[in-house]
């Protein structure tokens, strides 16, 4: 069959991908950690945000959300659940990076790119988070995408990644000498932090897309060996009727000879 020759071309690279992809996922997972856990120190510094004024967004405009999909063929689950945030999102403003996800372009949606573009349009969106943050257009900040926990594991999430929330109060109180703008300071280092966070994301999902895809192409494999098998069953009996159905018409034949 056709297609399964094409079903395991894809779930050999998708193999290939897999734990290159896993890999960089837990490797990046650590490095998330640690960044979130310094610029929650200072983001959320008792002693920086009374003295020097930090970047807090007003609560009345609106959130910028980022969405990351799949432009990989079997992974309709992943852009099905991503989609779904998108479809129900009226009023943010809205960058969406996947082809696949849902095409709803509307007032909001300042960049659509595709997965392949990431790269090469990487400053367009850059430009759109400092702007957001220089200028406080957005309440938050969020990135929503399919995240690699473990190979059973795969979770959409929505994550806030300015203002940072600290979840677990804790109470920083470290004061900081700073020399210059402060502001421009903060607004390059929370932008230097969302890039890298949206570079995480992007592999992270791409870790769970491969295992997604993987998971999907070993099913169809299963399944098309279970019609195979049935199809060489049915041509078997076919086979055994038709040489059954010879044998009698051959003794009938040698009996009326006789």
């Amino acid at each position: 069959m056709k297609i399964k020759n094409i079903v395991k071309v894809m779930n050999f690279h998708s193999l290939l991908r897999v734990n290159k992809a896993i890999n960089q996922a837990k490797k990046y997972i650590e490095c998330e950690n640690q960044l979130t856990m310094m610029i929650n120190n200072i983001q959320n510094n008792r002693n920086f945000i009374l003295d020097k004024k930090a970047l807090i967004p007003k609560k009345d405009k609106k959130e910028l959300n980022i969405y990351i999909g799949s432009d990989l063929g079997f992974c309709g689950n992943l852009n099905v659940e991503v989609s779904s945030y998108l479809f129900d999102d009226k009023k943010s403003d809205k960058i969406i990076i996947g082809k696949k996800l849902v095409n709803k372009k509307d007032d909001n949606t300042l960049l659509f790119v595709d997965i392949d573009e990431f790269d090469t349009k990487f400053n367009e969106i850059e430009s759109i988070i400092k702007d957001s943050i220089e200028n406080l257009k957005n309440s938050k900040i969020n990135i929503i995408y399919k995240k690699y926990i473990n190979t059973n594991d795969l979770e959409t999430v929505k994550k806030c990644v300015f203002p940072m929330s600290n979840d677990d109060k804790t109470i920083y109180t470290e004061d900081f000498s700073i020399e210059g703008d402060i502001n421009t300071l903060m607004v390059n280092l929370i932008t230097l932090y969302i890039n890298y966070e949206l570079k995480i994301a992007i592999i992270n999902s791409s870790a769970s897309e491969n295992i997604l895809r993987q998971n999907i192409t070993n099913e169809s494999l299963k399944k098309i060996d279970e019609i195979e098998q049935a199809e060489n069953l049915r041509e078997r009996k076919e086979k055994n009727y038709i040489n059954f159905k010879k044998q009698i018409e051959n003794s009938t034949r040698i009996k009326r000879e006789e």
